[in-house]
């Protein structure tokens, strides 16, 4: 982006029925981008000149209609119920079709997906969206690659993301992609997110779905072991926490947690690691210690087979401490 020119217009597509926080929070991010400078501009469009109102109630007002918006830089579109009726499904989708040739980024949020899918722009291109809705959209538009589990991808110039704060994160990266990582990683910051995320990273975590659905004392396990990483979390010590046998603590915690008590302690372990990493306090030679792993050489060797990438690559992309 030639920063001396004019600014990039985004568009945001405005429905009766979106989910707010997919048009809320990609706006934000972009308005926390102007900080000092004007990078973009942001426009705000409606089927009608009416206001439209969120599945929670938020009322916003459209600045320009679908008839007269001005030529964009980037098209952003929220997911919401409102866009899965026939009605505003078919006139969306005809006025996308009729407006890509000319807009160099497409970014549908969530369930935004489907009044992008029916064009055919994502025909035959990888994309994702809430795992939720990723069946249902798989079985309607057969010729996706749907990828179930990300939290955004990107083909040529289209992106995808999975629901509500993932739309932050693709926002991020088309910050980056424009402005620079230290201007994307300074507006997370800004936004209070914790860490700017890899689109790779999934978007509902195993040990998140085993802490939905396990229950009673097998349920508050996980618990414990958050708030003990550095501690003894041996099978033992985890079957007398919930007053269980070693062998039927053994069996009831791969029923509730589809993993074995040592293989969740240890993803455990390195979930926090990588959100420490993202931190400026973090002292990484004592990260090991701290967190349980009993050397620096165990712990960078699960690190990077877990991850990809060893703890200082890690640091060095993600973390505060490079702005």
């Amino acid at each position: 982006m030639n920063h001396a020119s004019r600014p990039q217009r985004i568009g945001f597509l405005l429905f009766d029925g979106l989910t707010a926080l997919d048009l809320v929070g990609p706006m934000e991010a972009f308005a926390a981008a102007n900080a000092g400078k004007k990078a973009y501009e942001l426009v705000t469009i409606g089927l009608r000149r009416s206001a439209v109102t969120a599945e929670s109630g938020l009322v916003f007002k459209p600045g320009v209609t679908l008839s007269d918006c001005p030529r964009l830089d980037t098209l952003v579109i929220p997911g919401g119920a409102g866009l899965r009726r026939p009605g505003p499904n078919s006139i969306i989708a005809a006025w996308i079709k009729e407006r890509a040739p000319a807009t160099r980024r497409i970014a549908a949020v969530c369930t935004g997906i489907f009044g992008l899918a029916p064009t055919g722009l994502l025909d035959g291109r990888n994309v994702t969206t809430h795992w939720r809705f990723a069946s249902e959209l798989a079985g309607c538009f057969p010729q996706l690659r749907v990828t179930a589990d990300a939290l955004y991808v990107k083909d040529g110039g289209i992106y995808t993301s999975a629901g509500i704060t993932a739309g932050i994160d693709l926002s991020l990266a088309l910050i980056e992609e424009d402005l620079g990582r230290a201007a994307a990683l300074g507006v997370a910051r800004e936004l209070v997110v914790y860490m700017k995320r890899a689109g790779g990273q999934n978007q509902y975590s195993e040990l998140l779905r085993g802490q939905v659905t396990a229950s009673g004392r097998i349920g508050e396990v996980a618990a414990f072991i958050d708030a003990h990483l550095a501690g003894d979390l041996s099978v033992g010590k985890l079957a007398e926490f919930a007053c269980l046998s070693v062998r039927q603590f053994g069996r009831r915690f791969q029923e509730s947690f589809h993993s074995s008590p040592a293989a969740y302690v240890k993803a455990a372990r390195l979930n926090q690691a990588r959100e420490r990493l993202c931190s400026s306090r973090c002292r990484t030679s004592h990260l090991a210690a701290e967190i349980g792993f009993a050397s620096d050489d165990v712990f960078r060797r699960a690190f990077e087979k877990h991850f990809g990438l060893s703890p200082l690559s890690y640091r060095q992309r993600f973390g505060e401490s490079m702005l």
